[in-house]
């Protein structure tokens, strides 16, 4: 059990979720604290029956905290996690900044919980997007060996930050009542519309969204000849991301096969009747903890390849339960 351990960003979306799941799944710990930027600090909040108030961010508070848990943007992950770490902290990252330093090892724990022994103070927890793909092709590569992955993903303003969630329902309510709505976030209405675009320029016109999957993939199944061709789409759904994947293996996969792996991985819903109707979506799939797989079916232009579809909470899997089930493997440990 750990001493003391902090929740970074705890007053946000994704921290919000994390002292949930830490109050639901009863993480055991000495003593929790509650951090946040200057502007939350001072916050009141409840915590398994007690009154916390939020702390600012600051070096000083990671004193005596064996673990955090955090939730913020880069730019404050890079300044803060190197004073935790001198501080004798462990720091589970939800940011973009670690998870490519080859010194920082990126987990989901369903799929390399052997990399958390690795770590030297820094536990990068995947994008949203990636980790629920990685989690649906672990069983097909283990089985068969994936070479190369089409994906295209359906991502909710959710994933946006609260000022995306904002843009879809005050933009969607003008539009209704044909009104003018200027956009907070996104370059371009969101309401009634899809945006073939998240993240910045990246590589041969690839954003850095995009780029994301690819490299994290690698890096997660310590491959990095495994293919990741992907397209990042924003669309006018509030929350849970889904996404069509193509998966080509060195090893046939039938259906009946990849249905069976996929049943038997821990982490991982099946919902898959096409003639009941029955098939993952982000309304059927709001905070879950699970990533749901449907229409598995052959892919008819390729003998090993396998089409699937996949949707996740990306404010759950694909962030919040993610970095707590890495707490709790670290907690199991000690």
């Amino acid at each position: 059990m750990f001493k003391s351990v902090a929740v970074v960003g705890a007053t946000g979306a994704v921290g919000t979720i994390i002292r949930q799941l830490l109050e639901a799944r009863a993480f055991q710990a000495g003593a929790f604290k509650f951090l946040a930027s200057s502007r939350s600090a001072g916050t009141q909040l409840t915590f398994a029956g007690q009154t916390y108030t939020v702390e600012e961010l600051r070096p000083e508070a990671f004193d005596g905290v064996e673990l955090a848990i955090s939730s913020t943007p880069d730019e404050v992950a890079r300044d803060f996690i190197p004073d935790a770490v001198r501080r004798g902290c462990i720091v589970v990252d939800e940011s973009g900044y670690w998870r490519m330093d080859p010194k920082v090892p990126l987990v989901i724990p369903e799929v390399n919980p052997h990399a958390i022994d690795r770590h030297q103070g820094i536990i990068a927890s995947p994008n949203c997007s990636t980790t629920q793909m990685v989690l649906a092709m672990k069983p097909l590569h283990d089985a068969g060996r994936v070479r190369r992955v089409v994906v295209s993903t359906y991502q909710a303003t959710s994933g946006a930050g609260l000022a995306g969630s904002r843009d879809l329902e005050r933009g969607t309510r003008a539009k209704l009542a044909g009104e003018d709505f200027q956009y907070e976030l996104f370059a371009h209405p969101i309401a009634f519309n899809v945006m073939p675009q998240i993240g910045s320029p990246k590589h041969k016109g690839y954003t850095s969204e995009e780029m994301k999957m690819v490299l994290e993939t690698q890096k997660m199944f310590e491959d990095d000849t495994i293919q990741v061709c992907p397209t990042c789409v924003r669309v006018p759904v509030t929350n849970c991301h889904s996404e069509s994947i193509l998966v080509e293996t060195e090893k046939k996969i039938t259906v009946d096969e990849a249905r069976r792996l996929f049943a038997a991985t821990p982490g991982i819903v099946v919902m898959d009747d096409l003639d009941k109707k029955i098939y993952p979506m982000p309304i059927n799939c709001d905070e879950r903890d699970e990533v749901f797989i449907g229409r598995i079916r052959e892919d008819i232009s390729s003998p090993n390849g396998l089409a699937f579809w996949c949707v996740s909470d990306n404010l759950r899997k694909g962030a919040a339960t993610n970095a707590v089930q890495i707490a709790e493997v670290l907690a199991a440990k000690r």
